[in-house]
Formats: C-alpha cells, structure tokens, sequence
C-alpha cells in the first residue's frame, strides 16, 4: 500500500493508494472520496474478537468506545478489487503522524487521536481504572497492537518526547505513548491547584519509551469559547 500525507502539517489528510487485495481501516466519517473501484463496509468498532460471546462483546466494547472515548460506534474498511485511491481527513486541522506497529510494541492512542490502520492492527478499548474514567480533558484510551501502519491525528502538531525515566504532562495535550511506559493520572499541586490553575489534571510518566503530544489542547478552546456563545 502506498500512503502519503499531503497539506501537513496544519491541514493534513492521507491519501491511500490500495492494491488488490489490499485493506485499510478508518473512522467513520473520515473518508473525503474514493476511486470507483474501491469497495467500502462498515463494522462496529471492536477490535478483533472471537468465540461463543463475540457478539455481545463486540456491541459492548463499541459502545463504550462511543460514550467514553468520544469515538464513532462504527469504522469503515476500504478494500479495491484493482488498484484504487481512498482519501482520509480527520475533524480537526492538524498534523497526521505515521507510525510502523510491530509484535510485542504496542501504542496507547488517546481515542480520538485514532484516525487510520492497516495491516494486522487490532485496536482495543484500555480500562486504567478510576485515572481513566476521570482523567479529565477525554483521557480515554485504545490500545493499538499487531504488526501495520497507525496513522494518528492531533490537534496542532505533532512533537515525539523520548522518556528515560520520569516525565509529566497536561492530559489534553497527549496523543499517544509506548504501552512500555507506566502512567499516573492526577492533579497538578493541591485542590487550590486543581480548581484554579487552570491545568486541569496531568499524567505522569515512568520508564522508557516515547510520547507523542499535541501543540494545542481542544479543552482548553471548548473552555474559551463556552462564555461567548449566545444563551
């Protein structure tokens, strides 16, 4: 498969050539157009699950994804008998980041981060406990594993810290991270802090690993522009 990711960085999309045979998944809503020849189906937003409860799973994962990663239920794969063109844009301007996915090195994408895979990627809603559940600012996670192509968006840009150690950052501004790295979600100083600051809550990193963060955070612009819409 041929990608390229043109108008980057502030107005990116991807554009994917599919050979036959070929596969790529995306969120819905993300497709801009495509070749006549390429074939579209629509499936709900699961991962890749198997056995006698598969389907009761399938709807149940799809639609946490939906009320706590803020993710559409369904995904949409293209697939072309000959070769044909797909092009994906996410919702918001920003840079797409490319990143090559192998066994046993998996990625923890914020979930609305997620815009396109290919290959054997299954993706899977990640439960971290109460510092998911209220990490503030849409920390939700999926987790990306196989052996593929993930391609992410962000809200701004994109910038890769490498971690040696420790490491804190604001929870709007992540876009994904190494499933090596071990992670904290809490609050910045005290409850003064907290409430005041205006910081919200942070994550904080342990280990060794990358993280992948956004230059611009949409909670902070929802925050902004709430007191001037009319009433």
């Amino acid at each position: 498969m041929n990608t390229i990711i043109e108008h980057g960085p502030s107005f990116a999309w991807l554009r994917a050539k599919l050979q036959p045979g070929e596969e790529i998944q995306a969120e819905a809503g993300a497709m801009v157009s495509m070749e006549p020849q390429v074939e579209i189906s629509t499936h709900l937003n699961s991962g890749k699950k198997s056995g006698i409860f598969s389907i009761i799973w399938t709807f149940l994962v799809a639609v946490s994804r939906k009320f706590l990663g803020g993710e559409t239920v369904f995904v949409n794969r293209f697939t072309s008998s000959t070769s044909g063109e797909v092009i994906l844009a996410p919702k918001l301007s920003g840079q797409i980041m490319a990143r090559s996915l192998r066994p046993n090195a998996g990625l923890l994408v914020q979930a609305g981060s997620y815009l396109a895979s290919s290959g054997q990627v299954d993706t899977k809603l990640r439960f971290g406990g109460l510092r998911t559940l209220f990490g503030g600012e849409g920390l939700v996670l999926l987790h990306c594993e196989g052996e593929g192509d993930l391609f992410l968006n962000a809200y701004g840009g994109i910038t890769e810290i490498p971690i040696n150690g420790e490491f804190t950052i604001d929870t709007g501004h992540i876009v994904a991270f190494d499933d090596a790295l071990d992670f904290q979600v809490k609050g910045i100083g005290g409850l003064k802090s907290l409430f005041f600051s205006g910081e919200g809550l942070v994550c904080n990193f342990k280990g060794q690993g990358n993280v992948y963060i956004q230059s611009r955070n949409l909670s902070a612009l929802i925050g902004w522009l709430s007191p001037l819409l009319p009433r």
